[in-house]
């Protein structure tokens, strides 16, 4: 099993809290798929012959792209990887780009999921953010994606946004929860270096989320999407039973996946790589394969034993399967599976940790620590 991430780069505008590469040059576009599909055909033996049982087009703003585009990459992925018919294959995509004609479009292509960036349904927040769409576009787009056929959708909420009290946060979940989507995702803000709401917060602008709260909009997020059906299987990501993100889940089940685009990651398990983040220099590298001189498109960094482990650890104990106490002896031997269970006794007495069967699993409440019990279990 492995899965294809294309990364698109285009924006209409950035969003100020947004750190993934992106660029407001949609001139290059043309330039951009032509350089995607050689990439895609020129590293197609990453994933060792494996059906490709994902494919993931994010960004930036992949809705950006137009059919003719779609086209030309399904048609070099299709002739390049062996993939399962049954595939899951998923668009992000802004709400406002989900007009009648884009969906009549897209129906025509194998998307048959689709992940909408809402973030809030406060519009004086939505503006603060730089977002392009209002909470009534969203609301829109999601029915229009419903009327044109759409039986898998996810969206994406943020909390601990600027101003943000638990009442207004108990209203977004009241209007996620009355889309009924199958899927939601929800992220804490974080004032990444560099961008812009970061500035803000340094000039006092705007006060990021005092702990105190941003652990009461947690809780209060586990707790209202249980009420209404939803599975919380990774701490960030929730389901209807059946509809967990497969493409997600299998970067925290250690599957295979090749990262095409600007600044996109690819992972074998035995190395990670990751293209330039410049879509200038992604296309010279890519326009170069043909010649004598070609440009390095990507990095690469070679995994041993213990930075495998690292990665074992920290995927495997933030999704609701928890850790494999067997896979974790084997493939990493007597001395790691002792050291992981000697670090792992505190929280399994304290029962932040818990034994169910052969796995290592987050308790309801060592999700609230779940960064502190990953970092301790971790190779120093």
């Amino acid at each position: 099993m492995a899965g294809i991430y294309i990364h698109v780069p285009f924006c209409k505008k950035r969003c100020i809290y947004c750190d993934f590469y992106s660029t407001t040059h949609s001139d290059m576009k043309d330039k951009y798929i032509h350089a995607l599909c050689k990439e895609i055909e020129y590293r197609k033996i990453y994933t060792e012959g494996e059906d490709i049982e994902t494919i993931y087009f994010g960004g930036g703003t992949p809705s950006q792209l137009e059919a003719t585009d779609f086209e030309k990459v399904f048609q070099t992925i299709y002739d390049n990887f062996k993939v399962n018919p049954s595939a899951e294959i998923t668009l992000e995509a802004n709400p406002d780009d989900m007009t009648d004609e884009y969906l009549n479009t897209l129906k025509t292509l194998p998307f048959n999921r689709l992940s909408m960036g809402f973030q809030t349904f406060n519009d004086n927040t939505l503006q603060l953010l730089g977002r392009r769409h209002t909470a009534t576009q969203a609301t829109e787009a999601f029915h229009r994606c419903r009327k044109a056929g759409f039986k898998n959708i996810s969206i994406d909420l943020m909390y601990g946004l600027p101003g943000e009290t638990l009442e207004i946060w108990k209203k977004d979940l009241s209007i996620a929860v009355s889309l009924k989507p199958e899927h939601i995702s929800a992220y804490h803000l974080i004032y990444e270096e560099g961008t812009i709401l970061s500035k803000l917060r340094e000039e006092q602008t705007v006060k990021e989320a005092d702990e105190d709260l941003s652990l009461t909009l947690f809780e209060t997020l586990i707790t209202t999407l249980k009420e209404y059906g939803y599975e919380h299987y990774e701490i960030s990501n929730f389901c209807m039973p059946g509809f967990h993100s497969r493409h997600n889940s299998s970067y925290w089940t250690g599957s295979k996946y090749l990262g095409c685009g600007p600044s996109a990651h690819s992972y074998n398990g035995k190395n990670r790589q990751w293209n330039t983040s410049s879509l200038h220099q992604y296309i010279a590298a890519m326009e170069s394969i043909s010649s004598e001189e070609k440009e390095r498109i990507f990095e690469m960094e070679e995994l041993d034993l213990y930075t495998k482990y690292n990665d074992f650890v920290i995927t495997s104990i933030r999704t609701k399967w928890g850790m494999p106490l067997d896979r974790l002896k084997n493939e990493f031997g007597e001395e790691l599976y002792n050291y992981c269970l000697k670090m792992a006794a505190t929280y399994i007495k304290s029962g932040k940790l818990k034994k169910e069967g052969s796995r290592l699993v987050l308790s309801e409440e060592g999700i609230f620590i779940s960064d502190g019990i990953m970092s301790d279990l971790l190779w120093a």
